[in-house]
């Protein structure tokens, strides 16, 4: 999965619009100091960003912009040193009265990184992995913070406060939404059985609550006849929705609605009242 990463194209006078108006602290305003004649460290888009995960195995790749805020391109080369920190996410929850939690499996690809003289800019890459490990109701950032910044001759550069750290929000897609094959039957009372065997889509309503297509009676949650599946903690499933927006879902407690995360599949009983008794339905979701 690929980040979406803006390219920034920073000339002499685009410096010096990120001296004058990025430093700033968190309610916007100027930083007391006089940013004339000096030189600050900086991850270039340090407000909250966005990246969904899949749940599935393997790295996810991202990368980032950092820059050094001064007048004048700098002489030296400078060398800064990344740190993955779960102190910005506690920060920042704080600041904005969130309750993130730090995501776990974060490597910095580039820890260190030197800036040519002459130049401003880098990118820094990372990665992180084990989505399909996490729960898709709770909520993750990934924080990786400039921890220092030297000139080849060994000054130290200032690192902005308010501009040391990229925050990537790490939303976990619903793991139950995709493609299934549906089979198995509907009971009319008078009409007799019907064979269930299409495909059918699962979609998310939240982390843990999808809607499809009730049997083969067609439709949506949009319109239709449509059932939700709730996934409990134990891979219970509670049935909800309407029969065409009014008749409603029930189930026999005696018989089991499941979900089995090793196959992937969703195994429902539930019915809806009609005037000439229960009409039952009867159906496996098969993830294809």
């Amino acid at each position: 999965m690929k980040s979406k990463i803006i390219i920034l194209l920073l000339s002499f006078v685009a410096g010096i619009f990120i001296l004058n108006s990025c430093l700033k602290d968190s309610k916007g305003e100027y930083l007391k100091d006089k940013v004339a004649g000096k030189v600050y460290a900086t991850v270039a888009n340090p407000t909250l960003q966005t990246l969904a995960l899949q749940p599935v195995t393997g790295d996810v790749p991202y990368q980032f912009l950092v820059n050094i805020a001064t007048e004048a391109l700098p002489t030296e080369d400078i060398t800064l040193k990344m740190k993955v920190d779960p102190a910005a996410v506690t920060s920042y929850n704080t600041i904005n009265k969130k309750a993130y939690l730090t995501f776990p499996n974060v490597q910095i690809l580039t820890s260190t990184l030197v800036i040519k003289a002459g130049t401003r800019n880098g990118y820094i890459q990372a990665k992180v992995w084990g989505a399909e490990t996490l729960n898709a109701c709770d909520n993750f950032i990934a924080a990786i913070s400039i921890e220092s910044a030297t000139t080849a001759s060994g000054k130290t550069i200032t690192i902005a406060g308010n501009m040391k750290s990229y925050l990537l929000a790490l939303p976990i897609a619903n793991p139950f939404s995709g493609s299934y094959h549906a089979s198995g039957q509907f009971i009319h009372p008078t009409a007799g059985i019907r064979v269930i065997n299409q495909d059918k889509n699962v979609n998310t309503i939240d982390c843990k609550t999808v809607t499809c297509s009730a049997g083969d009676l067609g439709g949506g949650q949009d319109g239709g006849s449509w059932v939700t599946l709730t996934i409990n903690v134990d891979n219970s499933v509670t049935i909800g929705g309407h029969l065409s927006g009014t008749q409603p879902y029930l189930t026999d407690p005696a018989k089991t609605n499941s979900y089995n995360p090793a196959t992937k599949m969703f195994t429902l009983n539930y019915y809806y009242v009609g005037a000439s008794g229960n009409r039952v339905i009867q159906e496996t979701l098969v993830r294809l």
